[in-house]
């Protein structure tokens, strides 16, 4: 269903409304954070500064009704990127924010230039700034929530706002959430969409209002829309008035936007068009005076209190909703509606008359409320109301270390992943409580059937199993609102989205989860930015990524990943490991889980294979002091698989390629060529070292010492089924001769020997790489 709603008619001897007169603090407020920014504050590099002040002006009447009149303690909000100033102007004036910070937009240490969870100095509910991103991520904070109440603990009630620009919705990853089918049984959320009709380049020649409302209808959405304020109702009501709703209406955006940009004679001119009704028209705006016609034409439902008001009181919390609302970009600015107000700023003597019309003061822009008026007052009762008691954190579950299995016989690390999940329920059941797992729909090709018979299926209400009596089903999807698996549908950028919300719980709530995303890893780099972004927002999760390389031979190229193992080396916030054995996915999953939910943690990327391996190669010793030392050398980033009493070469592999570079060490031991053999689990980690080691970061680096002792250095052969590059520094460590071998092309279909021969990775590649280094 879409209503559509209008301000309804004010009383004429209404008296001043103190939320107007906090609305136009509001513009000027964030007005000036920009304009101080951009004008006073010196720049001697001479570079754009920038901000938004007509992105920001659009946006006024919304968040203030929001804020002041609407918002509960329990309610997040994510605002628009380009509205963080709108943002600031309003917990300024709740007593949220120094004054001494409204100078600092866009300085080193000051305000952000989009909202920042982790960085602003004010309350900002969730961190916005790439496009399509924040506005998704009330979606998945609302899910995360439901899982907190349902199997923890309660976090209260609350709505998750969403304020988003109409440019925002060109963005696929916003579409990709709204149709996940779990979405409408959310009733929580609520989206605001600020229609101002203008990209950053123009103004948006078709009308999208209709099509944007049934889309999100077809999505089980119900959709508000607030197309005009109290004024032109009312002239819509006298004769004329519905050939002017009609002229209005049908009128191509940039018309619109070019009548703002004109004074009342023209307006007369240009408003009634050439139609059958123009008569009708210029009849009833020649009643009009000039200054009453001006303000009419520019009188859209997203600037009016009262149709705001209207809208939000229509919110059915059975089902989400968008609210679309018809504004001015640039609203009460010189600049509105110009189709290039986009990035730009009021000049000096503009300014100055804007404080004028507001009745401010452009030399001391930071002016309060009197607390006796009524505007101050509602500041005051909106501060109060609006006051979150801090959630103390719930104590953190103890996390084993070592389960203190030795896998055996051949497997691969993507199967290990499931096993240890459901050791953990074993050995650790309040932590593994605690899991959630989240896939695109490749739950059972991922090896997690086991863990999902376990745990259940996560879903808003509980649903039955119609194949529970079914002998030959194996997987059961048993969905309830505890279950602790999340099955998406096949968007990477919803899992991502996922994950880092559910791993923000513990900030949020005070409860900490501990979500671990599976997906093919050909498709992590289709899911790393927005993943990215979720990590600098302070979510901490596991991304794991499976199968991986051209070891999935016979997909071909259209599957084999190439560039993810250099995520671990150049993704800030997060640690990355390729395991090589059964027994490595136990130690760093663990290790991984272990940084999840608490003040410093981090995320980790973990890089599995479905080839099968001889595990009794990883030769674990059965001494519980050495076991325990190779466990920190894998966490550490590498240990030395053999060690040769006379090497001449060092040999290092990860992952998949550790049974070749075996293979290869026999061969070179058959020519009296002896090998030390380093399985390296973490490159990003003994990157880190290096660094530390040459005075760069304050990382251990006592790794190198033991791996890469300089007493032991020889020339070095590296090998990883990725791209070279990702280990190729460790022959720096000891300066000595290298030769890193990978894949740099796109890969083919084929067995995996023929496939390793064609990229180069295979024993023979190995070991002629070898001979070339020593000789």
């Amino acid at each position: 269903m879409t209503a559509t709603l209008s301000a309804p008619p004010s009383a004429p001897d209404a008296r001043v409304d103190p939320l107007d007169e906090i609305q136009r603090r509001v513009l000027w407020l964030s007005t000036a954070i920009i304009h101080h920014a951009n004008r006073i504050r010196p720049n001697p590099t001479g570079l754009k500064v920038g901000g938004h002040q007509a992105s920001c002006a659009s946006m006024v009447s919304i968040m203030t009704s929001l804020w002041f009149e609407q918002l509960r303690p329990g309610d997040r909000v994510s605002v628009k990127p380009h509205a963080s100033p709108v943002l600031h102007a309003i917990n300024y004036l709740l007593g949220e924010l120094d004054e001494k910070y409204l100078t600092t937009l866009r300085e080193f240490g000051g305000l952000q230039s989009y909202p920042s969870r982790s960085k602003d100095p004010d309350p900002v509910d969730y961190s916005t700034g790439s496009v399509g991103i924040g506005a998704t991520a009330p979606i998945w904070g609302a899910v995360a929530r439901r899982y907190v109440d349902a199997a923890i603990g309660s976090t209260g009630a609350g709505r998750q706002y969403s304020l988003v620009g109409d440019a925002e919705l060109d963005e696929g990853a916003v579409w990709e959430a709204i149709l996940d089918p779990a979405v409408a049984e959310l009733g929580e959320v609520v989206w605001i969409v600020d229609l101002n009709r203008q990209s950053l380049d123009r103004v948006v020649p078709t009308i999208a209002a209709g099509r944007l409302a049934k889309m999100f209808d077809a999505a089980g959405w119900q959709v508000i829309t607030v197309t005009f304020g109290t004024l032109l109702e009312e002239l819509f009501r006298r004769p004329g008035g519905e050939a002017l709703r009609a002229r209005i209406l049908a009128m191509p955006n940039p018309e619109y936007q070019r009548l703002l940009r004109c004074g009342a004679d023209e307006i007369r001119t240009r408003l009634p068009g050439d139609g059958p009704q123009a008569q009708a028209i210029t009849g009833l705006i020649a009643e009009l005076g000039d200054e009453t016609l001006v303000r009419a034409i520019r009188n859209l439902g997203g600037h009016d209190l009262d149709a705001l008001r209207a809208a939000y009181a229509q919110i059915d919390d059975t089902r989400p909703t968008v609210i679309i609302a018809y504004t001015i970009k640039g609203y009460g600015l010189p600049t509105e509606g110009h189709p290039q107000n986009h990035s730009s700023l009021l000049t000096n003597d503009q300014f100055a008359a804007l404080a004028a019309e507001l009745g401010t003061d452009a030399e001391h822009p930071w002016g309060l409320f009197d607390a006796a008026t009524d505007a101050g007052r509602l500041c005051r009762a909106t501060a109060d109301r609006l006051h979150r008691t801090r959630l103390p954190e719930a104590p953190r579950p103890a996390l084993p270390t070592d389960i203190g299995r030795t896998p055996s016989g051949r497997s691969s690390t993507q199967a290990a992943l499931g096993r240890v999940l459901l050791d953990l329920t074993r050995q650790a059941p309040d932590a593994a409580q605690r899991v959630i797992t989240v896939s695109p729909d490749v739950t059972s090709s991922t090896n997690l059937a086991g863990w999902l018979n376990k745990v259940g299926v996560w879903s808003p209400t509980e649903r039955r199993d119609w194949f529970d009596d079914d002998a030959e089903t194996i997987m059961h999807w048993r969905e309830r609102p505890t279950g602790q698996h999340m099955e998406l549908g096949i968007a990477e950028t919803n899992l991502v989205g996922l994950i880092g919300e559910l791993g923000a719980t513990w900030s949020r709530w005070g409860q900490p989860l501990f979500p671990i995303g599976v997906l093919y890893d050909p498709f992590v780099e289709r899911a790393l930015e927005p993943w990215s972004y979720g990590i600098y927002a302070g979510g901490q999760s596991i991304l794991v990524g499976t199968p991986s390389g051209v070891s999935l031979a016979a997909e071909g190229g259209a599957h084999q990943s190439i560039k993810t193992p250099s995520i671990g080396l150049e993704q800030p916030g997060c640690v990355s490991y390729e395991p090589a054995f059964a027994i490595e996915v136990e130690w760093t999953l663990l290790e991984s889980l272990s940084r999840l939910g608490r003040p410093g943690g981090s995320s980790s990327y973990l890089r599995l294979s479905t080839r099968p391996v001889d595990q009794t190669l990883a030769a674990v010793p059965d001494d519980p002091a050495a076991r325990e030392r190779r466990r920190r050398q894998v966490i550490a980033g590498a240990y030395r698989l053999r060690t040769a009493s006379a090497p001449a070469v060092t040999l290092v592999g990860t992952g998949a390629t550790v049974t070749e570079v075996l293979a290869a060490a026999d061969r070179l031991a058959q020519n009296e060529i002896e090998a030390d053999v380093v399985c390296v689990t973490s490159a990003g980690r003994l990157f880190e070292a290096v660094q530390a080691r040459a005075g760069l970061t304050d990382a251990p680096s006592w790794i190198l010492d033991q791996v890469f002792p300089a007493e032991r250095a020889r020339p070095l052969v590296t090998v990883i089924d990725g791209h070279p590059h990702t280990l190729s520094f460790l022959a720096g460590i000891n300066r000595v001769r290298g030769a890193s071998l990978g894949v740099t092309g796109f890969g083919q279909s084929g067995a995996l020997d023929d496939v390793y021969r064609h990229h180069g990775i295979d024993t023979d590649s190995i070991v002629r790489a070898a001979l070339d280094v020593v000789d």
